[in-house]
């Protein structure tokens, strides 16, 4: 019974290595073929994740870029269509990679995403032939791989601009990556971040702001972008406008006027009706410290006062 079951086993393995060796070779001779005129791109793939020398299931240049067996052959003769040329729509290049990576979850949302809308294609941002060249000039860079932020800017320039501010999120120094935040493949939030709301995607990291409070600042629980600008500023803390002048934006009138000083009331002196209460050119945050929200009791924690 046991030489039976070597017999049987030794049988279908034969079987196995005769069906799966030529797709190998198939693979291999296909690479050869190409490395000939181009070398960099098949050299560079090989260091990339799309190579894998154990994978016998036939993956060659065939898969994304069709047929070569006519080019290889005669690449004078025959020229190969450029999949991913510059006048190929972007919707038929993502049919090459989708065809593997369809069931990724990270896709789930690239037809609702902001990048699908605008005709942005999979090899605009990735290059699965792999990049070499010079180390990145970015500050803090010890490789030479692109960096992703480097990748995103190479597009939204504005968004560039702000990170170099004095004030920013450490993106350049490579602790913090746009995709912490944002899925580049699609979401169905505003501007495809990852959580449900803006307030939701901050406390995720800043969760001392998280709350419940029992005095609750309005504008915090809307929104973090009302005060901060989350890529940088010029101003301290990411914020839009230096204090004052960001909380006179809503606190015009109330308590502390921010009405310039007239004749009738001087920075020093008093006003003629009593105490002088406008703040020009003073910082809230002296005294209201605690201005994301407040459980002390009293007028203490309504005001936001330390």
């Amino acid at each position: 019974m046991r030489r039976i079951l070597a017999y049987a086993t030794a049988v279908v393995g034969a079987l196995l290595l005769w069906t799966l060796v030529p797709a190998a070779y198939a693979q291999t001779g296909a690479q050869h073929a190409c490395i000939k005129c181009h070398e960099s791109a098949v050299t560079g793939m090989q260091r990339g994740k799309h190579h894998d020398p154990a994978d016998l299931s036939g993956k060659s240049c065939a898969s994304c870029h069709g047929d070569v067996s006519a080019h290889a052959a005669d690449p004078r003769k025959n020229k190969m269509a450029n999949v991913f040329g510059k006048k190929v729509p972007a919707a038929q290049k993502d049919q090459s990679c989708l065809s593997c990576h369809d069931g990724n979850r990270m896709l789930a949302f690239w037809d609702a995403g902001k990048h699908k809308k605008n005709d942005v294609a999979c090899s605009n941002c990735h290059n699965i032939h792999g990049k070499g060249g010079e180390p990145s000039v970015g500050r803090f860079v010890t490789t030479a791989r692109q960096l992703e932020y480097e990748t995103c800017n190479s597009c939204h320039k504005q968004t560039r601009a702000q990170i170099n501010k004095t004030s920013h999120h450490p993106i350049v120094e490579g602790k913090v990556t746009c995709s912490d935040c944002h899925n580049p493949h699609g979401a169905l939030s505003h501007a495809m971040v990852k959580n449900e709301s803006v307030n939701q995607l901050c406390i995720s990291c800043h969760a001392d702001k998280r709350g419940p409070f029992v005095w609750e600042h309005a504008p915090v629980e809307e929104n973090c972008l009302s005060c901060h600008n989350s890529h940088g500023s010029n101003h301290p803390k990411l914020l839009n406008e230096k204090v004052p002048n960001l909380c006179q934006d809503c606190h015009d009138a109330a308590r502390h006027p921010g009405t310039p000083y007239g004749s009738q009331a001087s920075f020093g002196a008093a006003a003629p009706s009593g105490v002088n209460t406008r703040f020009i050119a003073r910082s809230c945050v002296n005294c209201h410290q605690t201005i994301h929200g407040s459980n002390a009791p009293g007028n203490r924690g309504k005001y936001f006062t330390r």
